[in-house]
């Protein structure tokens, strides 16, 4: 472990009790309903895997922050620690984000190496963290068509935000990390795969579903 790596460790422990405790804050006082903050949450916890990628010097180190979430998310989760997170009838979504993260940085990330393919774990991540997001967002708030599939229901135009903002992360993603070159199609297939996955999962499966199987599509296109 190197001294940049503790710190990065110090910093990622920070940012996601500052970030829960935070938004625990403004939720209670603006009086913002939990699925709103727990949205804020996951755009806010999602955004970190760039810090991850920027501030560690060790891949296997810069894994455990979001690993020991996995475990931290659960207690949070059966506890109902934080309610900006988690009510009675809330998923396991936040343990299932968790351990996507962890798993695509596993797979993909070698800072350093010739192996290193972080966009393979970045990109997906950020069609989860600001796709279904927004797609939550404004499906719940704006949406007037909605489906229903496997018991769980949807709005046509939270899918379409959902496609598109998709699209936006995946493209802005792969163009901001290195060796990657401008790459139209690849997104497109990703952000349309990523609609399709998160409107057929149910119970907060999503955050399983849309960055793995997001970044199968990317590496068939790309590898």
């Amino acid at each position: 472990m190197t001294t940049n790596d503790f710190w990065a460790l110090i910093y990622s422990y920070v940012y996601a009790f500052g970030l829960l405790g935070i938004i625990e804050f403004i939720g209670k006082k603006a009086g913002w309903p939990q699925w709103v903050t727990r949205k804020f949450v996951h755009i806010g916890a999602g955004m970190w895997v760039w810090g991850i990628w920027y501030f560690f010097d060790t891949w296997y180190i810069g894994i455990i922050p979001f690993a020991t979430f996995i475990v931290l998310n659960y207690i949070f989760y059966r506890y109902r620690i934080f309610k900006t997170m988690d009510e009675e009838d809330s998923s396991p979504g936040t343990v299932y984000f968790a351990f996507s993260i962890t798993l695509l940085f596993l797979l993909f990330w070698r800072k350093g190496l010739p192996q290193d393919r972080v966009y393979l774990a970045i990109a997906p991540i950020m069609a989860m963290t600001w796709g279904d997001a927004l797609a939550s967002l404004i499906g719940k708030g704006f949406g007037r068509h909605s489906y229903t599939i496997f018991n769980h229901t949807r709005s046509w135009e939270g899918s379409l935000v959902m496609f598109l903002v998709s699209f936006f992360a995946v493209f802005i993603s792969l163009n901001i990390l290195p060796g990657m070159p401008s790459i139209l199609l690849p997104a497109i297939t990703a952000a349309a795969v990523a609609a399709i996955a998160e409107g057929l999962s149910p119970f907060g499966t999503d955050n399983l579903t849309v960055p793995l199987i997001t970044a199968c599509v990317l590496w068939l296109w790309l590898i």
